[in-house]
């Protein structure tokens, strides 16, 4: 397919995803089949192009006046992919397959762009009924942070300690993925997006097979370096689903002391046995629920960290999940804070005296994060947070403190401050 035909592709798909109320994933999916004759490249092509329009569709309905599928594909292609007038006119040529000629006002528009004096949930491209809670976060700097969710995200690795012995070895066996050391994590590995998009098929590389990486964003690692735990500790990964903190837990206590991974959906624990024998982890005992009936109660009182990676709205996530975020809704808002809620009072259970919560999400929402402490902290006494900067401390992450947002009980890690996706990360210690 020529550039030009994948362009109509993508304002075909991104019609499709309007009409039908969809995520992108189905309507990507709905195409390719009907649409055999498109190969892999051409389909990740498309898929780049579809993302990147709904990364930047209200700033691209903006500047070209309307909110229609070609508009805000042209709107993308001036403001993400950085293409001048001309250069999108000369894909627009009417030929086959190609879209129709840009209108006179089409042109002028797509000359003229510019989001001076665009409301902030235009020029940051976010629901604008989450203004407010990110405000509270953000202050002034809210379109900046919201702006760095609007890129792609890098394919970051986790380097598994339990089969090689250092990150550098790791990377040294990985010269042909292009990988750097993350600057952050003392773990990671990352790989720039290609031009589609897409990364490399990790999955399928001899490291990956052998244990040695994990597919794992840097933020997700420094989260879970965060909790601090330590062989021959009790542990309890809460809401453990595939096991992706479960693991990088495992390394850190090297397979020494105990952890238990349940999730109240057993459906979502289904790949973590693979993955717990493939890195080479025995200290994992896995409960599956079993017809709604806790899998852990045997535990409560005697667990020295309970790892809450809480059910929330993914809002930090949204370089991956672009579309995540035009179908958020205030109701999926208070569903997510009724399940953290019943997640933190069960973690209040299991924890000992002494003991520690360590409350995650992927969420940038205080909603989700303090909001949600403090009214755990008001429903529970005898929990204190651990200051932001002693956190760090006993995580030997100090140097971190210069680019994570402190929060009044945790931390905020972002795109534009740490370049991971958005993480929150507290500690709440049970007195003793």
């Amino acid at each position: 397919m020529t550039p030009a035909a994948r362009i109509s592709a993508a304002i075909e798909v991104l019609t499709d995803i309007d009409a039908r109320r969809r995520p992108a994933t189905d309507a990507l999916k709905d195409w390719g089949l009907s649409h055999r004759f498109a190969g892999s490249k051409d389909r990740a092509a498309i898929a780049s192009l579809v993302y990147d329009a709904l990364r930047r569709k209200a700033s691209a309905a903006w500047i070209m006046g309307e909110a229609t599928p070609r508009a805000i594909v042209l709107g993308m292609l001036r403001l993400q992919r950085g293409l001048d007038a001309a250069a999108v006119a000369a894909l627009c040529s009417g030929e086959r397959f190609a879209p129709e000629p840009l209108t006179a006002d089409e042109r002028s528009r797509l000359e003229s762009a510019d989001l001076g004096g665009a409301p902030a949930p235009v020029a940051g491209d976010f629901p604008d009924w989450i203004e407010p809670s990110l405000r509270r976060l953000f202050g002034d700097d809210l379109v900046p942070e919201m702006r760095a969710l609007t890129a792609r995200a890098p394919l970051d690795l986790r380097v598994n300690t339990l089969k090689v012995p250092s990150r550098e070895e790791a990377h040294d066996a990985l010269p042909h993925l292009g990988a750097v050391e993350t600057p952050l994590s003392p773990l990671g590995l990352r790989i720039a997006p290609g031009e589609d998009g897409r990364g490399p098929a990790v999955q399928s590389e001899p490291e990956f097979l052998k244990g040695w990486i994990e597919i794992q964003d840097e933020g997700s690692q420094l989260v879970a370096l965060l909790a601090g735990v330590k062989p021959g500790e009790q542990v309890v990964d809460l809401c453990a689903g595939g096991g992706g903190k479960t693991l990088a837990l495992a390394a850190m206590m090297e397979n020494h002391g105990q952890i238990y991974a349940t999730d109240n959906d057993a459906r979502r624990l289904a790949p973590i046995h693979d993955r717990l024998a493939r890195a080479g982890v025995r200290n994992v005992q896995v409960r599956t629920p079993r017809a709604k009936a806790d899998a852990v109660t045997d535990l409560d009182g005697k667990i020295d960290c309970v790892l809450v990676d809480a059910p929330c709205t993914g809002v930090g996530t949204w370089r991956r999940n672009p579309d995540a975020k035009w179908r958020l809704r205030p109701g999926s808002l208070d569903v997510r804070r009724k399940e953290q809620e019943a997640v933190l009072d069960r973690a209040a259970r299991l924890v000992r005296p002494g003991g520690r919560i360590v409350y995650i999400t992927c969420s940038i929402l205080p909603e989700e994060n303090d909001d949600a402490l403090t009214a755990f902290m008001e429903r529970h006494d005898g929990f204190t947070p651990l200051p932001p900067a002693a956190v760090l401390d006993a995580a030997r992450l100090g140097p971190l403190e210069k680019a994570v947002r402190p929060t009044a009980h945790g931390l905020q890690l972002t795109p534009l401050r740490t370049g991971t996706d958005g993480f929150y990360a507290a500690i709440l210690v049970r007195n003793p």
